[in-house]
């Protein structure tokens, strides 16, 4: 079976795990050790002010939230992306205001997010879907005029550009996320990534915020001050970060690759658009029939997936809204394996299956 993720590992992260095991510091909440060295190095790497390693890219988005005050304010927000985009904002007392996507991108559509406005919005998070960037000169033309903060889901966009800068030194907060099947793997991980003049206050309230609200540490003695969460990087996920970091950028360019292909062979219309300033840590196709597409691929010995069911849809988030372009692509969607373990073969496979059944 192909699979439809499959993180690259080598005899490198192997080492570093048993480096890691055998010095017996396996966590701390004060992010001490490899977690502080990873924050380091993927600030370089995206060139923000600051960056603060936590433990998934929902507690990154939660966290990020909870820098802005929300509180019965609104959020805007795609519906097409994975459910913790809006659970962060119900976290925090916020209020999702879900906005259609662009039918070629699959993101946010930036042109409608004007009319979606009202006197208690308060903040816009765009999600670069699949890695592919949203059109951030026109959101953040949209947030200045309307004094909105500007928090990106970056889930899928490590190595990401726009305007050949790297996704993560845009906006006011950008949320990572580090899952296996991400392109920068971890066991378990996410990072938040701050480009605000109130950068040092924001590091101090999330270093506290992801350790339990734990503050001003001397010794054993410390305070608390506020509600906190338990949501510190561990040093495995960290040391592993690390390794994952020095070849991301050779990994995305093999993706590219692949998408590239997939963009001249598959013979689809409705396909994800190659563009070298994305990540592609997912290659979405369009298609009639899908249960049964996804069934011929899977005899074939093809994995697929379905990214992702429209959050307004759920029944927690059921509204009277409708939003045609997402309700469709909800529909229809499928994912195909892009990841950089896949064999020559293995691509023209998939290339050969896809346009069998379609």
């Amino acid at each position: 079976m192909i699979k439809l993720f499959d993180p690259i590992i080598d005899s490198n992260e192997k080492v570093a795990i048993a480096k890691v095991l055998s010095s017996h510091f396996w966590a701390s909440g004060s992010g001490t050790g490899n977690v502080m060295k990873f924050e380091n190095k993927f600030q370089k790497y995206v060139k923000s002010d600051t960056c603060v390693a936590v433990n998934s890219g929902t507690a990154a988005l939660t966290l990020a939230l909870s820098l802005f005050d929300i509180k019965n304010k609104e959020v805007i927000l795609p519906s097409l992306s994975f459910v913790s985009t809006a659970h962060c904002i119900i976290e925090n007392g916020g209020v999702p205001i879900f906005v259609d996507i662009d039918p070629k991108t699959l993101c946010i559509d930036s042109e409608i997010i004007e009319k979606s406005l009202s006197k208690k919005t308060i903040a816009i998070i765009p999600v670069h879907f699949g890695g592919l960037p949203c059109n951030l000169k026109k959101i953040h033309s949209i947030a200045k005029n309307y004094n909105l903060d500007v928090i990106e889901d970056a889930a899928h966009a490590s190595g990401s550009k726009f305007n050949n800068k790297k996704i993560g030194s845009h906006s006011s907060a950008v949320c990572f996320s580090f899952h296996p099947v991400k392109n920068l793997a971890m066991p378990t991980g996410g990072l938040i990534a701050i480009n605000h003049s109130k950068h040092k206050k924001f590091k101090k309230q999330l270093l506290a915020r992801r350790w339990c609200g734990i503050t001003d540490r001397k010794g054993t003695d410390y305070d608390v001050k506020e509600l906190g969460w338990n949501y510190y990087m561990n040093e495995f996920s960290a040391v592993i970060g690390l390794t994952q970091l020095k070849k991301l950028e050779k990994l995305n360019k093999i993706r590219q690759s692949i998408a590239k292909k997939y963009h001249h062979k598959i013979d689809l219309e409705n396909k994800m658009p190659y563009e070298d300033s994305c990540s592609y840590h997912l290659y979405w196709i369009l298609v009639n029939n899908r249960k049964k597409f996804r069934q011929k691929l899977y005899e074939k010995g093809i994995e697929t997936g379905t990214h992702y069911k429209p959050i307004h849809l759920m029944s927690m988030y059921k509204k009277s809204i409708s939003l045609p372009i997402t309700e469709r692509v909800g529909k229809q969607i499928v994912t195909i394996p892009i990841h950089p373990n896949l064999k020559n073969s293995e691509i023209e496979r998939i290339i050969d299956t896809v346009n069998k059944f379609t």
